[in-house]
């Protein structure tokens, strides 16, 4: 047998959070009701701000994309499992398998970088507020989210690439519920050095460099705090950085969680398990950080509710009276 043929038709097998059938209604239930609030409470967000003029500034640009993300991310990774459930089956095709992971990787880095550049903006409106609007003007702020893309979605096809170049043999069982690259290239039977080697380096680099880049700017945030002279000046400045900094510890404090499940041993159900909090709820619970905090949001969402009453209210009274 050529190692890597019948991988590429029959597929992997996910083996999911649980084996024990009794438990896959309850996880059923329990992860489809995450991934609707997930993508209910995320398009909320994006409705709110694209539907009132007020919230057309880049903080809120940011958040929008960072909720479209977030609903593509949960959707990568969350959505074969329940149908998999559903249909009682296990199987994932070999393409099927690459194409998850290779958006898998990008949303997580696309999460990481726009996190980034939404430190940077903290950062100009606090140390820079009178070139804040010039500097951040829409040109640019459409260059930043663009650049997020391209180096997410470049370093993810190189990742993916070098996976395709992999011999599997006959362990096809992935002991997680959606295919995470470690738990993949731990199956092949071949030399995996390369792809060891590239993953640990976009580790570092995707993870340790956002990170930097959002601990300068807000050193530099702080720094400016603690020159202003009124308390109601301080409090109005951090303010505007409490949804954000919440956002930045759930992401990462999460990302630390899966990296010390799997470095430890018998690490694979652990892993799996510790990747619920990364993959599902730090996305779940974004859109509720950022409209409970903030009375922007909260009076937008407010707004484009009673507008859907309104609608609704003339659209029935036409229809009643033609």
């Amino acid at each position: 047998m050529v190692p890597g043929n019948d991988t590429q038709n029959s597929g992997f097998l996910l083996q999911g959070l649980s084996v024990e059938p009794e438990l896959q209604p309850f996880i059923f239930g329990m992860f489809l009701s995450m991934y609707l609030i997930t993508v209910f409470g995320n398009l909320l967000i994006i409705l709110a701000i694209s539907s009132d003029s007020h919230l057309h500034t880049p903080m809120y640009f940011f958040i929008s994309n960072l909720s479209f993300i977030d609903i593509c991310f949960t959707t990568t990774t969350i959505l074969k499992m329940l149908i998999n459930i559903q249909i009682q089956s296990k199987a994932i095709s070999y393409g099927g398998c690459i194409t998850q992971m290779y958006f898998y990787m990008l949303f997580a880095a696309l999460d990481d970088f726009l996190l980034t550049v939404m430190a940077y903006d903290r950062f100009l409106a606090i140390c820079r507020p009178l070139h804040y609007t010039v500097i951040m003007n829409p040109r640019l702020c459409g260059l930043l989210v663009l650049v997020c893309w391209l180096i997410s979605a470049l370093f993810s096809l190189l990742e993916s690439l070098l996976v395709l170049q992999l011999s599997f043999c006959t362990d096809l069982e992935i002991p997680h519920f959606f295919c995470e690259i470690k738990q993949v290239v731990l199956l092949a039977c071949c030399d995996t050095f390369l792809s060891d080697v590239f993953m640990y380096f976009t580790s570092v680099l995707l993870g340790g460099g956002p990170l930097a880049g959002i601990l300068y700017s807000y050193s530099k945030i702080v720094f400016s705090i603690r020159g202003i002279s009124s308390p109601q000046g301080k409090y109005k400045a951090f303010s505007t950085c409490v949804s954000h900094l919440s956002v930045v510890f759930l992401y990462y404090c999460s990302s630390l969680g899966v990296y010390l499940s799997s470095a430890g041993a018998h690490s694979s159900h652990s892993s799996a398990t510790a990747s619920v909090m990364y993959t599902v709820v730090t996305p779940m619970l974004n859109p509720f950080i950022y409209s409970l905090r903030n009375k922007d949001i909260k009076s937008a969402l407010k707004r484009f509710f009673q507008m859907a009453v309104i609608k609704r209210k003339i659209v029935l009274d036409l229809k009643n009276h033609p």
